[in-house]
């Protein structure tokens, strides 16, 4: 699923729009824990970005590319489910 027709676009003047895909989260929580989701593009860009932040600001981007926003969704989900937001923030080298 690619939600590209519905999603919201980010400019700051001269820099590239940033396409934020409807799948984004502003606050994802389990096990006592809030995290922001962030799933972007490039406008004229093909392959979707994953970051996940925390709290405290900090920001772990997912080394890969997806080749759509739901691939990186699902990715995200994954990681949860197998490592826990708690570890997902502990220890990102182990989801790359």
């Amino acid at each position: 699923m690619n939600t590209t027709d519905n999603d919201h676009e980010h400019s700051d003047g001269d820099d590239p729009k940033i396409i934020m895909s409807r799948l984004s989260k502003r606050a994802f929580k389990r096990d006592g824990l809030t995290v922001q989701v962030h799933i972007y593009r490039l406008e004229h860009g093909d392959k979707w970005t994953l970051e996940v932040v925390d709290r405290d600001n900090n920001s772990i981007v997912w080394d890969g590319e997806f080749d759509t926003d739901a691939d990186a969704h699902h990715e995200f989900l994954r990681a949860v489910r197998t490592e826990g937001i708690d570890g997902i923030l502990r220890n990102p080298d182990r989801l790359h």
